[in-house]
């Protein structure tokens, strides 16, 4: 059973229609990725869909992320629980320092190779999820 600790989480029934729109969302940054040869363009759409992923998710096991600092890394931790897949909060965190970087510390280039690798790695996670 995986533990939805209280300071990160709050307990919250979601109507279907909600949760079906968090997929939505998350689908719809993934096709965003998808159609894009812009590097820096389907990496942050990659990342926002595997965050959102994980927000659906989590909302259908009943549970909210509460926005405090470091939300997305717990975010990223019940994904992985949730697809029993280590490699989702590994790789997943390497994209959140790299967003990172890029929003507060003056910015990084994510390459074309780079960006390809993370766009298949969300893919993956999205075919694990089953959606």
């Amino acid at each position: 059973m995986i533990n939805f600790e209280s300071q990160h989480f709050q307990k919250l029934a979601f109507k279907e229609k909600q949760i079906d729109q968090f997929l939505m969302s998350a689908q719809h940054d993934l096709t965003i990725a998808e159609s894009t040869d812009i590097p820096d363009v389907v990496f942050k759409f990659s990342y926002d869909a595997l965050i959102k992923l994980g927000i659906m998710l989590i909302a259908k096991k009943g549970y909210k992320v509460r926005s405090t600092a470091g939300h997305h890394i717990k975010i990223l931790e019940k994904l992985s629980q949730l697809l029993k897949d280590e490699d989702i909060v590994v790789l997943g965190n390497k994209m959140r320092q790299e967003r990172n970087v890029n929003l507060y510390d003056g910015g990084i280039f994510i390459g074309e190779k780079d960006s390809l690798e993370y766009l298949e790695f969300v893919k993956s996670t999205f075919k694990k999820a089953g959606v």
